[in-house]
């Protein structure tokens, strides 16, 4: 009798480890997945401070030149977002070689009124193909300052320059365009690079800003003293013997983007 009771005793511990077992082997793992795909983005980019190139924030630039404008960004995936128009003030004739500077880049607020914001002139371009393949930025001058209403029409030899370049943008690990340290532009309409993504770099929106500001004074239209915020690395250099009217003198500016790798020609 006593040999059965311990036999059943270890039948029932036997079944209690069992259980133990089965219970530990329920916890079970099992993997499901996440995905999300993007497609070349096709709208337009607002323009952006320069100082602070955050799209999340545009802004409202100011044309200098045309008080209908500015001109519309062209439409992405590859999109030349915005080029400042470049507004060499009101000068007195003179018969010496002279230089003038670009007024600083102004903005409107949301509600029309001026801005508080002066920055200097820039352009930006916004690559969102996704392909990581480059571009290249180009500008040149379509032909001379002129003003066909007048005596002398041209202002021959006048030379634009834009130098001490600096590119900003908001994206994260991804390597800036390099842009061109010194722009000559003049009536030869002569292609100069502003900035060149190679390939693997420039994605996302860039800006390439030219100088800083300065505030100076200077005498406006009706010899009033006035200051005047301008960037001395946008120059326009006339020479003293081109004749000059009493007019405004203008001309036009292309900028160009390929979707040419910087590091091709």
């Amino acid at each position: 009798m006593k040999k059965r009771a311990f036999v059943g005793v270890g039948i029932a511990l036997g079944i209690t480890v069992g259980a133990v077992n089965v219970s530990a082997a329920e916890t079970v793992a099992y993997r499901s997945n996440g995905a999300v795909d993007f497609i070349p983005n096709t709208d337009p980019t607002n323009p952006v401070n320069p100082e602070n190139p955050d799209p999340e924030k545009p802004v409202n630039p100011v044309d200098p030149t045309d008080p209908d404008g500015p001109n519309p960004g062209t439409n992405g995936p590859l999109s030349i977002d915005y080029a400042s128009s470049l507004d060499f003030g009101v000068n007195k004739i003179s018969n010496k070689n002279e230089t003038y500077y670009a007024r600083a880049q102004t903005y409107l607020n949301d509600d029309g009124t001026a801005a508080m914001l002066k920055t200097a002139n820039y352009v930006q371009v916004t690559d969102n193909r996704g392909n990581n393949a480059g571009w290249r930025l180009t500008v040149k001058q379509n032909g001379q300052f002129k003003n066909e209403n007048t005596l002398n029409q041209e202002l021959t030899g006048s030379v634009i320059k834009l130098t001490e370049p600096a590119v900003k943008s908001n994206a994260l690990g991804v390597t800036a365009p390099v842009p061109t340290e010194t722009i000559t532009l003049d009536a030869s309409g002569s292609e100069a690079i502003v900035m060149t993504a190679a390939a693997q770099s420039g994605a996302g929106t860039w800006v390439n800003a030219w100088g800083a500001v300065e505030t100076v004074r200077e005498n406006d239209s009706n010899g009033q003293e006035v200051e005047s915020a301008i960037t001395k690395a946008i120059s326009l250099t006339v020479p003293g013997n081109t004749p000059k009217d009493a007019v405004s003198y203008e001309t036009t500016l292309t900028w160009t983007l390929s979707d040419t790798p910087g590091n091709e020609v």
